[in-house]
């Protein structure tokens, strides 16, 4: 039998029928200045832009990231692009509310200072060594790097709106909690 789910309070062991299909897209960040953001998260994390949507009205902006395999095929039609976009998982969606470029007390809350609430997102590199060295010559704000604190082989970043950023490698993390 393969794998379905670890056992813990609250878990149901099978997802219900109604459910099928059902499937974790996106997850969103406010951004201040979304040319900054876009070259942070195109050039340093490697993501491209899948899809932009304006909404004029109410005077915001999405950008859907997402970094597919090179072999990935994705589609030219914007139309399709769109449906595409919207059935993928692992997507970021930068929402950036026009004029916060321009305003100085314009800033998001980070979900790591006090209330506390979101925490990070988190991306897995094939090697953190090197990945380390990239965040290095790019000048890269460190939480905290993989040397550092009680967990070891793994670092956090911070985008320029001063969300958090995990920095995993899989085979290290093969390692934590065994």
């Amino acid at each position: 039998m393969s794998f379905n789910t670890e056992d813990h309070p609250g878990v149901v062991e099978d997802a219900p029928k109604e459910t099928r299909g059902f499937r974790f897209n996106h997850s969103m960040l406010r951004v201040k200045d979304p040319e900054v953001s876009l070259a942070f998260y195109t050039h340093v994390l490697g993501m491209r832009v899948l899809r932009r949507l304006d909404f004029e009205e109410m005077q915001f902006s999405l950008y859907f990231l997402a970094r597919p395999d090179a072999e990935e095929s994705i589609p030219e039609d914007v139309a399709e692009r769109t449906r595409w976009t919207f059935s993928q998982r692992g997507i970021l969606e930068l929402t950036h509310n026009w004029g916060t470029e321009n305003d100085p007390e314009a800033h998001y809350h980070d979900g790591n200072r006090e209330p506390q609430g979101f925490g990070h997102i988190c991306f897995s590199v094939p090697d953190l060594d090197k990945a380390i060295a990239w965040f290095d010559a790019n000048e890269v704000e460190y939480v905290k790097r993989p040397e550092q604190g009680k967990m070891k082989d793994i670092a956090f970043i911070k985008d320029p709106d001063g969300y958090w950023i995990e920095i995993v490698e899989a085979d290290r993390m093969a390692r934590i909690g065994s």
